[in-house]
């Protein structure tokens, strides 16, 4: 039995936990070969007996090198890449604005945005000479409304929104799309970074009254990244619950 990703490759970052390893097993399931990223090496390996990648490496996303390097490896492991999914972020600390660190922004900044743009400047050249590729970026309801206390994070998943649709622009005849998700949150291990008070008051904005779950946001992905969204790019598909206004 054929299922519809069976002989893709698909790059996953940040897929040794929550929802980059809820979306590594679903495109997985759906006959992808994945090839897993994460800058944990532990956490690279203790979920691989779960996962069973076609193949894992260590990448920061911060590291415009190891990432081109990385995907010269995956391309010569396994011939090509039709599916780019950039997953990989942090949350930074819940402070207004005017309180947070700067070496936070920057982190924040480097993994959430540049990340996805080094991943994308990458991998993209190789997707063209294709003809075919599927760029799936997770960004958040956050770079939509702006989260209070969250500044650095809603400022760079809004710069994910604003590159998606840039790129998407740029590849429209290329046989490749370009398109972002933005969950609200998601039971993770991001949460760990959040006051409890942050917490409750980002929940009480959903009207559904919960989070969304790592699941809900694998089976968006996997549709996405499939052949069947086939006339749809630039665009953000919301995972909220009924909070998008937009």
């Amino acid at each position: 039995m054929t299922t519809r990703l069976d002989g893709q490759t698909a790059i996953v970052t940040g897929a040794a936990r929550g929802i980059g390893l809820g979306i590594a097993r679903r495109v997985a399931r759906d006959g992808c070969r994945v090839v897993a990223w994460d800058r944990d090496a532990a956490a690279l390996a203790s979920c691989q007996a779960d996962l069973d990648p076609a193949l894992a490496q260590v990448v920061d996303v911060t590291d415009l090198d190891a990432v081109e390097r990385a995907i010269a490896a995956a391309v010569k492991a396994h011939g090509r890449i039709d599916i780019l999914i950039n997953n990989a972020g942090v949350n930074g600390p819940t402070l207004p604005t005017w309180e947070y660190p700067p070496e936070a922004w920057h982190r924040v900044l480097a993994v959430d945005l540049t990340g996805v743009f080094y991943c994308c400047r990458a991998v993209v050249p190789h997707m063209r000479a294709n003809r075919y590729g599927r760029i799936v970026n997770i960004a958040s309801i956050a770079g939509k409304d702006g989260n209070p206390n969250n500044s650095a994070y809603s400022a760079a998943k809004a710069g994910v929104i604003a590159l998606t649709k840039s790129l998407a622009n740029e590849l429209a005849d290329s046989g490749i799309t370009v398109n972002a998700l933005a969950p609200a949150i998601t039971e993770t291990d991001l949460l760990k970074e959040m006051t409890p008070e942050f917490i409750e008051g980002r929940r009480r904005r959903i009207p559904m009254g919960r989070f969304c779950t790592v699941e809900e946001i694998a089976n968006m992905t996997a549709w996405v990244a499939s052949p069947e969204c086939s006339f749809t790019t630039g665009f953000t598909f919301d995972i909220s619950g009924g909070r998008a206004t937009y």
